[in-house]
């Protein structure tokens, strides 16, 4: 993270009216998912900010959560509650899409450093990893963990996880891969910045210091690798940022997405962060 006060440069406007659920970035392309009825992912240009195309996900429910971009394998994946399924979506080439089943309600997505789909779901009390063809490679129990309502899991550089809790007062937990609990991070309405309500999306800097979107209290928060200091990350916005849900950080642009559930559904773009 750079030092300097980040700067509102872009504003994404919503092409429908459905809410933010989800944003990525790979390359010079921006990927926005919405909750509607039309099964697509938006496309824009990451200079311009102009929508290019739309990525048609054949059988998408409007209930999808999550969305993951890998450069590896050139791919986007997008989760489907409604039918509890990953899709998998060619960036290149064919532009074929697959799925596979996995545990119900499948949220946030996010892809580690063996290039494989880590995977958070709210009706298991499990994080799974499955590599670009949809096998399985890893299971983890948080039940020990008390993980209640997972939503979004990101594999850190240690190898363990850091997991969001949705609910309120939410929490941030890191889990190491036999599910036990290494850190554990819930504000005290005591706490300088006060207790968390319905954290969501999860970014992590190359630093493992890990932003997390605050839903409810319409902010994002910085906390440090080790979980043990925070602070509110000052985004400029005239009127101030709406239900953030969607969160892509870009560090080689120094930049941060956060996409809107609510206000005016838009995607916000930070630079200097």
């Amino acid at each position: 993270m750079k030092s300097g006060a980040p700067k509102l440069t872009h504003v994404i406007p919503s092409q429908v009216r459905g809410a933010v659920t989800a944003v990525t970035s790979l390359g010079n392309e921006v990927f926005v998912l919405r909750k509607g009825s039309r099964p697509q992912v938006e496309v824009y240009d990451a200079s311009t900010f102009k929508l290019q195309r739309y990525i048609t996900v054949p059988e998408l429910g409007i209930c999808s959560w999550g969305l993951a971009a890998c450069a590896h394998y050139k791919c986007l994946y997008v989760s489907d509650d409604n039918d509890s399924s990953i899709h998998r979506a060619e960036l290149s080439g064919s532009n074929a899409v697959k799925k596979w089943s996995v545990a119900s309600g499948p949220r946030g997505l996010s892809v580690n450093k063996q290039h494989n789909v880590v995977v958070a779901s709210s009706g298991a009390d499990k994080i799974r990893e499955y590599t670009t063809h949809g096998a399985l490679v890893r299971e983890i129990s948080l039940e020990q963990a008390g993980v209640r309502d997972r939503w979004h899991a990101v594999q850190l550089s240690t190898g363990d996880y850091v997991v969001s809790d949705w609910e309120w007062p939410g929490a941030v937990s890191v889990v190491g891969i036999d599910g036990r609990v290494v850190r554990c991070y819930c504000l005290s309405s005591s706490s300088d910045v006060g207790q968390m309500k319905y954290p969501t999306g999860l970014a992590v800097t190359k630093n493992d210091d890990i932003l997390v979107a605050d839903e409810n209290n319409n902010r994002i928060l910085l906390v440090n690798s080790s979980l043990s200091s925070e602070r509110k990350l000052v985004l400029p916005v005239d009127d101030g940022i709406r239900w953030p849900r969607g969160l892509c950080l870009d560090e080689s642009r120094g930049r941060l997405y956060v996409g809107e559930y609510g206000g005016s559904y838009r995607v916000l773009v930070f630079d200097g962060v």
